[in-house]
């Protein structure tokens, strides 16, 4: 390849002398003001410029000889847009003006005058610079037409210069950073030793980014759900498995320790939150609308990346849409995409139990008392801890409010409230009337009574809620 390239590449020597003898080295912003011409290239644009700078010089050698002949030692040529050149004389030597001076204009302290001889100068440079202009933008016309000829010679120079930039980009760093050259196939597998993220990796310095392995295929591992708490490294191990796929099917080495890609069609990314307001629709909205387009168009062939899907809506409903969306992409006939989810709804740790190609992750994290310290290290199996208090500590809250947050989560834990009850993990037969999975209607009954004031409800109010419960559990 780099042979080819060089074999074919054009150095356009000829066109590079056109520009390097006609066109100066630092030319101005616009092509109509002039002083776009190289002196030397053209003798009539010589000529013209030869006068325009002269004729300053002239104006110079006027004043100076106006001055000696008048004995007004403040006398000074001037220019506007308006009136041109002009002689400027202050209302204190009034008296000492010729009478060849014709007035042109008078100042609250000075008159302006002009001459037969300044008229002519006048006519001779401003001539000039106006001529010079108008030359100078045809003769870059005529230059750029003649460049315009050779366009398929630029192209593909241009082609062979940015090829051959991007190969030795990817070489610059695949030596400085360690990558190694993946395998690229159509084998379906993703498998990935040692990965990390590029650009993390580059501003944390060497040695310091915490590598993960990554094992992705058409069967068995089609789906990993990830779960762990906020500030973990999820959504970075996740990134990073997309940036190693892409990187290695436009040709370049990845950062890892070894890698296996085989080729994807599509890749699909839901992550982070980027509210479109200004049209009027939410963080939740585009997140769905989002999600909608990775249903429709992934393949078996495609590798999707789902980053705490149904976040921005109630809890029952995003754990609903959450395990549906997951429940969709699993399934072979349906899509069968190899995708990464992350989490924090731990309830779908038990899609690995019921659906075929499903596996559970989740980031190693060790407690020290009350701290946790975040290993970054992607392990086998879920978990059911989302350490958000934690990590609210970590961020800076303060310590009342975190200690408040624990008892009101102990509290929801005594009650019930939750949704992921850890009694019900324990036994894995499905209750009549219940789902396999959890019961949303007896979490928001017991919601409800929770709310009731024993003390105050009368018997008809209590019948009136039992009626409601029963309607309920309908």
């Amino acid at each position: 390849m780099l042979k080819d390239i060089y074999d074919n590449l054009d150095e356009l020597q000829d066109i590079y002398e056109l520009i390097e003898k006609s066109i100066v080295d630092d030319p101005p912003m616009t092509v109509k003001d002039g002083g776009i011409i190289k002196l030397g290239y053209d003798e009539e644009v010589d000529k013209l410029k030869t006068a325009t700078t002269e004729g300053k010089n002239w104006i110079i050698q006027l004043e100076a000889e106006e001055r000696e002949k008048t004995g007004i030692k403040n006398l000074k040529v001037g220019f506007n847009k308006v009136f041109g050149y002009f002689i400027e004389v202050t209302k204190s030597n009034l008296d000492q003006v010729p009478e060849r001076y014709v007035r042109k204009q008078t100042l609250t302290n000075a008159e302006r005058y002009i001459t037969e001889e300044l008229k002519n100068l006048e006519n001779q440079i401003l001539g000039a610079e106006e001529k010079v202009v108008s030359l100078e933008y045809d003769l870059f016309t005529k230059i750029r037409e003649e460049i315009a000829k050779n366009i398929r010679r630029l192209q593909k120079t241009a082609t062979m210069v940015s090829t051959l930039d991007v190969l030795a980009s990817f070489a610059q760093v695949a030596e400085d950073m360690n990558y190694c050259m993946p395998q690229v196939d159509n084998s379906g597998i993703i498998d990935i030793k040692g990965g990390r993220h590029p650009v993390i990796e580059k501003m944390l310095g060497t040695g310091e980014f915490v590598e993960n392995d990554t094992y992705l295929d058409e069967d068995e591992n089609r789906l990993s759900i990830i779960t762990g708490p906020n500030m973990a490294g999820k959504s970075t191990y996740m990134r990073q498995v997309a940036l190693i796929t892409l990187m290695a099917q436009v040709g370049s080495f990845v950062p890892a320790e070894e890698a296996k890609i085989g080729v994807v069609d599509k890749i699909f990314t839901r992550v982070g939150a980027s509210d479109d307001l200004s049209m009027g629709q939410s963080t939740f909205m585009v997140e769905m609308m989002e999600v909608a387009t990775i249903l429709k168009e992934a393949t078996q062939n495609s590798l999707v990346i789902l980053d705490e899907i149904g976040r921005g809506t109630s809890t029952y409903d995003g754990l609903s849409i959450a395990w549906a969306v997951a429940e969709y992409i699993a399934n072979k006939e349906k899509c069968g995409a190899k995708t990464l989810f992350a989490t924090h709804y731990h309830e779908l740790t038990e899609l690995e139990e019921k659906i075929e190609g499903v596996k559970n992750y989740s980031i190693a994290v060790k407690e020290k008392g009350e701290d946790i310290v975040f290993l970054r290290k992607i392990v086998r199996g879920g978990t059911d801890e989302s350490y958000g208090i934690h990590v609210a500590r970590l961020a800076g809250v303060p310590k009342l409010v975190t200690e408040e947050a624990n008892k009101i989560l102990k509290s929801l834990e005594r009650k019930n409230i939750l949704t992921g009850k850890k009694e019900e993990k324990k036994d894995k037969k499905q209750v009549e009337g219940q789902f396999d999975m959890y019961n949303f209607k007896l979490a928001e009954i017991a919601h409800e009574i929770d709310k009731i004031n024993l003390n105050e409800l009368t018997p008809i109010d209590a019948l009136n809620t039992l009626v409601r419960i029963k309607e309920k559990m309908k």
